[in-house]
């Protein structure tokens, strides 16, 4: 009679298992699930299966996650002389052989006069010439001025000059090197890679470092990696330009039936959407359907557009079928975008597979109680 009982109750219990099915419990959703679309024309997403023949067009789709792309100067090289500018201060020593002489008084041939500070409107006094303007002069060019200046007054006069760059001739090296602080631009052809070495390196500790130039109201930014690959990228500085090492901040979001679940920085400039698969630690070989690849895009509405170039809809999702040549091709070409989530989902032979342990379970019970 216990057996009977039991009996009933199991086959009511697969019944429902089987009725049940689709709720089993899982780690993912099943794409079909994902993509399901009553009417394609109503729905808030489009979806996009990326193959071969289209994974170029798609390269030229705008760009997401609040990256625009990387913007650089090009590298051109200035001359080997600098100039000077407001803020510097000036050295000067006058010589005169007169023995009445207007500046030098007794047996001294020469006068110095240190440390005169460029007025904002580029000028420095000099006795009997009064405000001599120097801005934008080389000190060789500053040093004939005043000497031809002074020629009409103290025919005798040679004058020397030196020149200690101030505000408007040093930059800012502000982080990710070991000796981060304020340096001099010693001539108009001081590049940032010879600034980034003076300040002791990039910081090895650094994710995939980004170099960032600030200058004026405008950022410039590029990889560490390409900026050291590239001699014609090797920017030439101004003055008051702020340069930052900073690590690449950008990510991408992976989920579903995969190795890792979590926020993963790029490590590079481009990633794409096979070598996430890498970084992730590849499909779960019990769970994944590597047919059901998903990448699920964000675009603004800005960037929609009717003739195929664009997204013709804000939210996309990019699927890939992993099981055959073309899809693992395009998924190779596929450029992953910053804020993207990829997500591997699960095939439904899981859900078979648990409905099948749970009746092998019960009928594993039933044989016991069957045997007492």
């Amino acid at each position: 009679m216990v057996f009977h009982r039991f009996a009933t109750v199991l086959f009511l219990g697969v019944g429902t298992v089987g009725l049940t099915a689709c709720s089993a419990p899982r780690g993912a959703a099943l794409s079909s699930e994902i993509l399901n679309m009553k009417d394609p024309e109503a729905a808030a997403f489009s979806v996009v299966p990326v193959t071969r023949q289209n994974v170029d067009a798609l390269r030229k789709w705008p760009s997401t996650g609040g990256v625009a792309g990387y913007r650089w100067l090009e590298a051109r090289q200035g001359p080997v002389s600098s100039v000077i500018r407001p803020g510097d201060r000036i050295s000067l020593m006058i010589w005169d052989s007169q023995e009445n002489s207007l500046l030098a008084s007794g047996a001294q041939k020469a006068v110095q006069m240190a440390d005169l500070t460029v007025s904002p409107s580029g000028a420095i006094f000099v006795p009997y010439l009064d405000d001599v303007v120097i801005n934008g002069q080389t000190p060789d060019q500053a040093r004939r001025q005043i000497q031809e200046a002074l020629a009409p007054i103290i025919p005798s006069a040679q004058v020397q000059l030196s020149m200690e760059p101030g505000r408007q001739n040093s930059v800012d090296l502000v982080s990710g090197v070991a000796r981060p602080g304020t340096y001099p631009l010693p001539d108009r052809n001081y590049t940032i890679l010879s600034l980034i070495a003076h300040g002791g390196g990039i910081d090895s500790r650094l994710r995939n470092p980004l170099v960032r130039l600030i200058r004026g109201g405008e950022r410039y930014e590029i990889s560490a990696e390409r900026l050291l690959s590239n001699p014609s990228l090797n920017a030439v500085l101004r003055g008051d330009d702020k340069v930052l090492v900073e690590e690449d901040r950008r990510y991408f979001t992976a989920l579903g039936a995969t190795g890792q679940q979590s926020l993963i920085y790029f490590e590079k400039d481009e990633i794409t959407a096979l070598e996430t698969l890498s970084m992730i630690g590849g499909l779960e070989a019990s769970r994944a359907d590597p047919k059901g690849v998903l990448i699920l895009r964000e675009y603004p509405s800005s960037a929609l557009r009717a003739d195929g170039s664009g997204p013709s809809r804000e939210q996309v999702v990019f699927t890939f079928d992993l099981t055959t040549a073309e899809g693992l091709f395009a998924a190779r070409s596929f450029q992953i975008n910053p804020k993207d989530t990829v997500l591997v989902t699960e095939a439904s032979l899981v859900s078979t597979r648990s409905v099948l342990g749970l009746v092998g379970t019960l009928l594993g019970l039933a044989n016991t109680v069957s045997s007492n």
